[in-house]
């Protein structure tokens, strides 16, 4: 099943009172996020819009939100979370089921990467063409995009059948070696992926509670370890781009909640218990 997640953030009242849509406030700018579930979300591919807080000229051929007249160079240097305008246009994409996830194990090993058994199952190779197909639709790379995947084999994939359907060239696929890692679960690494709800409980209480650590070298991130990787991320973005569609391919779900959460200034503990519930 394809799992998607919109948010936006404009300067316009938020919809009427939904279940499904939380308002939330970010200085002057009113956000809302619709909900996920981030469980549901872990062996399927989510598709996450955000073509918001960009620069006017990004803006004329879409209706997702109001622009604010502010000069991009206001939005160049050090990059904050929450940003008071971002200079691109972002499209957010978790990589469909790999085969280790189709198998019902956890896998976050870096070291495992870009093994086989991290690439994207039968499965998972459906889920992402129904996706690249979506983005075609939503016109993502009418005019050219960039393409940025982690380099984890399942991702990468991803990126790849993207570019296809969207008649998007290789050169336009730019591999991302560290900062879109799938998050480290340290002594959860091999178990059963449902035991990852244990996991999501510690983040509601802290997004500083990171998983026991594991001996075999796999990381043991805290949310406020993602929410360092995936600012990097965006700096780079940011400062590399400026008026562009930059595609973003996660190998999972915890990449782009937390970004979306920075991005409209949510307090990371909030924002992750309001997922994981």
């Amino acid at each position: 099943m394809l799992a998607t997640t919109t948010f936006i953030a404009s300067n316009s009242n938020p919809p009427p009172n939904s279940s499904s849509i939380s308002p939330f406030s970010s200085d002057s700018k009113q956000s809302h996020i619709t909900s996920i579930n981030r469980r549901s979300i872990i062996t399927s591919l989510a598709i996450s819009l955000a073509p918001f807080l960009t620069s006017p000229q990004t803006q004329k051929h879409t209706h997702y939100a109001d622009s604010i007249s502010m000069p991009v160079s206001e939005a160049r240097g050090l990059f904050q979370m929450p940003p008071v305008r971002l200079t691109n246009r972002y499209y957010l994409v978790r990589a469909g089921e790999s085969e280790y996830e189709s198998m019902g194990i956890i896998n976050t090993n870096p070291v495992a990467k870009t093994s086989v058994d991290n690439g994207l199952s039968e499965k998972g190779k459906k889920q992402t063409i129904r996706a690249a197909l979506d983005l075609k639709s939503m016109g993502a790379c009418e005019g050219n995009c960039w393409i940025w995947p982690s380099i984890t084999q399942r991702a990468y994939q991803a990126a790849e059948i993207i570019a296809a359907v969207n008649g998007i060239g290789r050169s336009h696929i730019v591999p991302e070696y560290s900062f879109l890692d799938a998050r480290g679960l340290g002594a959860f690494e091999g178990k059963k992926l449902e035991s990852v709800s244990e996991v999501y409980a510690s983040d509601s209480l802290s997004p500083n509670i990171k998983p026991p650590p594991m001996n075999d070298g796999t990381p043991n991130e805290s949310v406020q370890d993602v929410f360092v990787r995936v600012t990097q991320l965006m700096s780079i973005l940011e400062t590399q781009y400026s008026e562009d569609t930059v595609i973003i391919v996660s190998p999972d779900s915890d990449n782009l909640t937390v970004l979306q959460a920075g991005l409209v200034g949510l307090e990371l503990r909030r924002q992750v218990f309001h997922l994981s519930i």
